[in-house]
């Protein structure tokens, strides 16, 4: 038999066909639109699609490699947690004490190994404005709105309550992780817990004009 008629018998390769093989570089540019997507539009005004289309792959892919748009965020910040898992620790038990819960559980994730990341991600806020809207939505839609939705509070101070919670947790972690400012850097949980919840209930639930 000749090489051409052994080439000729040789059957053909199949056609490639469905969904566009996965691979890292697909990943990272889905990643990479979702985290410009999220800076730029913030998480309630980004849909999936929009994100598929700036890095060129279908809605599906998108949803086969992260699931959800939430789950798409988190892999967009490298979240090393789960907020649906936090929040009901935090309002575990009704809202007198949530205050206390919400510094407890924050430390309990800071303090941990997964804290590391999250270190990191706030010290780029600091330096890098994109970051920051970053951390800023993630705050905003996956913590805080958890927490807001479940306290009954009037709709139109909701947002401001939100805000001023934010500024006692993201300036907690500033001083103990970053700054590492004594005696805060070393204090037990316990002991914020017990001196900065207050300030937080009060935000959360309190009056917030003096009468």
């Amino acid at each position: 038999m000749s090489r051409r008629d052994a080439g000729a018998a040789r059957p053909a390769s199949p056609r490639r066909t469905g969904r566009r093989p996965g691979n890292p570089d697909t990943r990272e540019a889905i990643l990479h639109a979702a985290r410009e997507a999220f800076a730029e539009r913030g998480y309630d005004a980004t849909p999936i699609r929009a994100v598929a289309a700036s890095a060129g792959v279908d809605p599906a892919l998108v949803h086969h490699y992260f699931g959800a748009k939430e789950e798409l965020f988190r892999a967009a910040m490298a979240i090393p947690v789960d907020p649906a898992e936090l929040v009901p620790r935090v309002l575990a038990g009704g809202a007198d004490e949530v205050g206390e819960r919400l510094v407890r559980t924050f430390l309990g994730v800071w303090d941990s190994p997964a804290g590391v990341a999250a270190v990191a991600l706030l010290r780029s806020a600091v330096s890098n404005q994109w970051t920051a809207r970053l951390l800023r939505e993630f705050l905003t839609t996956q913590i805080l709105r958890r927490v807001l939705d479940q306290l009954d509070l009037d709709p139109a101070e909701a947002p401001l309550r939100g805000a001023l919670v934010a500024t006692q947790i993201a300036g907690l972690a500033m001083m103990r992780y970053v700054i590492r400012l004594e005696p805060v850097a070393s204090a037990s949980p316990d002991t914020l817990a017990a001196t900065i919840g207050p300030t937080l209930q009060r935000y959360l639930t309190g009056p917030l004009h003096p009468d």
